[in-house]
């Protein structure tokens, strides 16, 4: 199970993100083609992937080459956290999406997500269910789902994004083509760029330096410059620790002795899965961790992890500034 933590839990994760196990996905090849036929006999508007909507099509190049969409895709299909957060956030609630891990849910920053069909995992896509649905549109990333993308296709056009995590802005935008929002997208921009001026604008010359670590079942990570909340820090301004202050993702399996690379002026913290099961206790226990400074000081904060980790966009990026001003501004006037 390895690879499911470091994958999905982790979200913005490199090469370990491969799909594996590929033979369950043709084993389920014929059941697909049975979904499809009880398509075709309810009456479904044409094959999937074909253009169905009056007022045509349009061709979108991305990570797997071009894909003819239609001009307004209406059920729409998407396969990881980043992709429901940009869909949601355009004002387009798919018809489907998957969890991050089985039983986990949807993000809980969303709104409005009761009516959304699971569709599986981000590991594992339920390729049935996603035909019985009937998309005309289907979102996700090379690095999530490579290895199904014809399967995919063959469903309904499919647009992906080269990777997730650090790339969450330039995601959002061939999202945002795809779905044929752009000026919706926009607006999204704007007003982050707004808040975050706003933010720049409260905490003044002087900010606090930021160290953000995450406690996972069996990992312990400090995270960097190059993932999700890592840009969001930089947008906002926040200087990082120096061994934080790194153009990488994120420093893995940090054992107790890494702890003193996890201080800094303030210490962000999240928490994915069940506590218990996390290596939450482990570190905090430890002498290293009650001898840093924001800890001596009440200066550590645990926020919410489908926030800071699993949204990987822009209602989660608000949201992540909406705790930075909370501790950093609000707290420190009191």
């Amino acid at each position: 199970m390895t690879w499911i933590k470091d994958t999905f839990a982790g979200s913005e994760v490199g090469e370990d993100g491969k799909l594996k196990d590929m033979a369950r996905y043709f084993a389920g090849a014929m059941l697909v083609m049975a979904a499809f036929t009880l398509a075709a006999c309810g009456g479904g508007a044409g094959s999937p992937g074909e253009e169905t909507t009056e007022s045509g099509s349009r061709t979108i190049q991305h990570a797997m080459g071009t894909t003819k969409v239609s001009e307004n895709p209406k059920r729409v299909v998407v396969l990881d956290t980043g992709e429901l957060d940009s869909a949601m956030t355009l004002g387009v609630t798919p018809v489907g999406s998957v969890e991050a891990v089985e039983g986990l849910g949807y993000p809980s920053y969303l709104e409005a997500t009761d009516g959304i069909e699971n569709v599986g995992t981000i590991e594992q896509p339920n390729l049935e269910k996603i035909a019985t649905l009937e998309p005309d549109l289907i979102l996700s990333s090379k690095l999530r789902h490579e290895k199904i993308y014809d399967q995919l296709s063959e469903i309904a056009p499919t647009v992906f994004t080269e990777t997730t995590g650090v790339t969450w802005k330039e995601n959002f935008e061939k999202h945002a083509e795809a779905l044929n929002k752009t000026d919706e997208a926009e607006q999204v921009k704007t007003e982050y760029q707004e808040r975050i001026d706003e933010f720049q604008g409260a905490i003044g010359e002087d900010p606090p330096e930021v160290s953000v670590v995450r406690f996972l079942p069996g990992d312990t990570r400090i995270y960097q410059k190059e993932s999700f909340i890592g840009t969001i820090l930089e947008d906002a301004g926040l200087p990082r620790p120096k061994p934080q202050d790194v153009e990488d993702f994120a420093i893995l399996n940090a054992s107790q002795e890494l702890i003193p690379k996890m201080g800094g002026d303030v210490v962000f913290t999240t928490v994915y899965g069940p506590e218990k099961d996390s290596t939450l206790e482990e570190i905090t226990s430890d002498p290293l961790w009650q001898q840093l400074e924001a800890v001596e000081q009440g200066r550590v904060y645990e926020v919410s992890d489908d926030l800071w980790m699993l949204g990987i966009g822009y209602t989660a990026a608000g949201g992540v500034v909406d705790d930075l001003e909370k501790y950093l501004v609000e707290e420190g006037d009191e």
